[in-house]
């Protein structure tokens, strides 16, 4: 199939979608004629290039094309199971503090691709477990700010924690998950994961956590908060 028979095709399901993803594969006809279409799309402006192979048809702006929410673009890059916002970007999400940054921080249970627009990624490639318990985007944040708590979040200890425990409540955070899935986190994490099961009224749920066997550790955490 030619590139004149091919690209109408292309057009016509392209311009009928938005916010969405396409790749070439996703097309009938020759893979060539195929991507020249939507190289040549890409240049006028009705597709962006996300990275090789990968596009997307977004909402239109007077700068051009809207990019990709983060979240789905690490979603379509390396998958959504046990992947989520990392850094502010995770206190953000769970409400811990205000802070919005330039560059969205996303965590993935295994080796981080290379970064593309405004999207940086890091690794927790020995995290295995929030992929076996596929953690939510929002379970994985509190995991991120669990690494570095007194620097990320900005709220009292006590509303941080009336935050967590609505968020408990409403199911969007499975702390039976947590618990589960902190078996392949660093000992500082689960150290403070089992502190806020404590400060949640979940003391049973806090003793499955297994607890860190440094005693720095403990000292450190002492200190700190």
């Amino acid at each position: 199939m030619s590139t004149t028979s091919v690209a109408p095709e292309v057009r016509k399901r392209v311009f009928a979608s938005r916010d969405r993803f396409w790749r070439p594969e996703d097309f009938d006809g020759s893979p060539d004629a195929v991507a020249q279409t939507l190289s040549r799309m890409t240049r006028t402006g009705d597709l962006r290039r996300v990275r090789r192979g990968l596009y997307w048809c977004g909402t239109p702006t007077r700068l051009g094309m809207a990019p990709p929410p983060p979240d789905r673009l690490a979603g379509e890059i390396v998958g959504y199971t046990g992947t989520g916002p990392s850094g502010w970007s995770a206190s953000l999400a769970l409400g811990l503090s205000t802070q919005v940054t330039r560059r969205e921080t996303i965590a993935v249970p295994g080796r981080a691709p290379r970064s593309p627009g405004p999207v940086h990624y890091v690794s927790r490639a020995a995290s295995t477990k929030r992929r076996d318990e596929r953690l939510r985007p929002l379970e994985v944040g509190l995991f991120e700010v669990l690494r570095d708590w007194n620097a990320l979040v900005e709220v009292s200890t006590h509303d941080a924690v009336d935050r967590i425990a609505c968020l408990a409540d409403n199911g969007t955070v499975r702390l039976d998950r947590l618990a589960r899935a902190s078996q392949t986190e660093p000992p500082r994490v689960r150290e403070r994961l089992r502190r806020l099961f404590g400060a949640l009224g979940r003391p049973a749920l806090a003793d499955t956590v297994r607890p860190a066997r440094s005693e720095s550790v403990h000292h450190d955490l002492a200190l700190t908060g």
